[in-house]
């Protein structure tokens, strides 16, 4: 069982959230996911760019002094930029034949496309992994702009800018094809998540590199997301045809280029269910509720991503409970794990995911990165969302 007796004060978790992220960031820039799960010991584009994102937040309102100069989030943030281009510029003659092959309706071939996760200095994962998930990079060009424009970075580096060029060149070609979603299930579906995540991150292209335009493309998106992305009750559908949500839909109200405002009916809509559906008792967020990972225990991150959009929203009261209940799962060294056991919709398989892979991953530097992000956000109160 996880401690669930151990409470820390805001700012002393805060500080502890920023140590765990920059204690494990790795020499070449990418952000171990779990330092004490053996599967999680590799650097994924999506985890990364919500760590960065939350890191380019916290350099802002709450700067650690760094010998280069500018804050150590902003630092680090830069660093993982860097890390991203080049797992992606470095495989840009694969990506292009991905690219050229979508272009003509001919099949996929999984080689040729980009890995959720690598290691620090670009080695791919076991071949068994689910590699092949399309919203790791369009969160990272989200993620990137976020960077680019707090911390005013101009020119764009050329590296950088390379990089954003094919990777939304990759997505724009690939937008529609079945892949696995963000938690690297059901990879023969469409999830509207990832489409979610591709729309933002088009956006996010844009402005990035002014030559680019996917104006077309992101009404596509869009248009496919709306005529057969929806629950016969009018909520976004985890995935096409199927009738249920998942709490990953929150990418839907990503700040800035994300496919709906917080206050859309459809939005609200689809919130309502995730509370009806995944909100647990006590709070705490379910994944969707087929999930038998871990028991399908609910998440921290999840709870905290679901406080986020509350912060949007302008209810910082539900914000807080959110938060609060975060706080109570502290473990005696002031971490934060990916989920908790004491509230599970399949309890029957808790033992046998800790048999294969070990205790539930702690600390998630992903968890972490999105305390940071709340807390920044309740600060903020009523100003514009950066």
């Amino acid at each position: 069982m996880l401690t669930e007796n151990l409470f820390l004060a805001p700012e002393s978790l805060h500080s502890r959230s920023q140590q765990v992220i920059l204690d494990n960031q790795q020499s070449g820039g990418g952000y171990l996911a779990c330092p004490m799960m053996p599967d999680y010991q590799f650097s994924w584009f999506r985890d990364g760019s919500f760590i960065a994102y939350a890191l380019t937040l916290d350099g802002r309102d709450a700067p650690i002094p760094h010998p280069a100069g500018i804050a150590a989030q902003w630092d680090s943030a830069g660093k993982f930029h860097q890390w991203c281009a080049r797992m992606i510029n470095e495989r840009a003659e694969a990506v292009e034949r991905s690219i050229e092959r979508a272009n003509r309706g001919e099949p996929l071939v999984i080689a040729d496309t980009l890995n959720a996760r690598y290691r620090d200095e670009g080695a791919a994962g076991p071949a068994e992994w689910p590699e092949f998930q399309l919203d790791g990079p369009a969160l990272w060009l989200w993620a990137l702009e976020k960077y680019v424009e707090v911390c005013r970075v101009k020119p764009l580096p050329l590296y950088w800018q390379q990089a954003v060029d094919l990777a939304a060149r990759y997505l724009a070609a690939l937008w529609r094809t079945p892949c696995y979603d963000c938690w690297e299930e059901r990879g023969g579906d469409v999830h509207i998540s990832t489409m979610a995540a591709i729309y933002a991150g088009l956006g996010a292209a844009e402005r990035l590199v002014p030559t680019l335009n996917f104006e077309t493309k992101r009404a596509e998106i869009k248009d496919f997301i709306l005529t057969q992305g929806l629950t016969p009750t009018s909520e976004l559908a985890k995935s096409v045809g199927l009738d249920m949500v998942d709490a990953n839909l929150l990418l839907a109200a990503l700040p800035d280029f994300g496919l709906l405002a917080v206050d859309d009916p459809l939005m609200k809509r689809t919130i309502a269910r995730i509370e009806r559906d995944l909100l647990a008792d006590g709070h705490g967020v379910h994944r969707h509720t087929e999930d038998t990972y871990y028991g399908g225990g609910a998440w921290i991150l999840l709870g905290l991503w679901l406080a986020w959009y509350y912060t949007q929203q302008g209810d910082t009261n539900k914000a807080r409970m959110l938060v609060h209940w975060t706080e109570s799962h502290v473990d005696a060294q002031g971490n934060l794990p990916e989920q908790v056991n004491n509230a599970m919709f399949a309890p029957s398989f808790y033992q046998g995911w800790v048999a294969q892979r070990g205790e539930i991953a702690n600390p998630l530097l992903w968890t972490h990165a999105k305390y940071i992000i709340v807390q920044n956000r309740l600060k903020q109160g009523s100003l514009p969302v950066v």
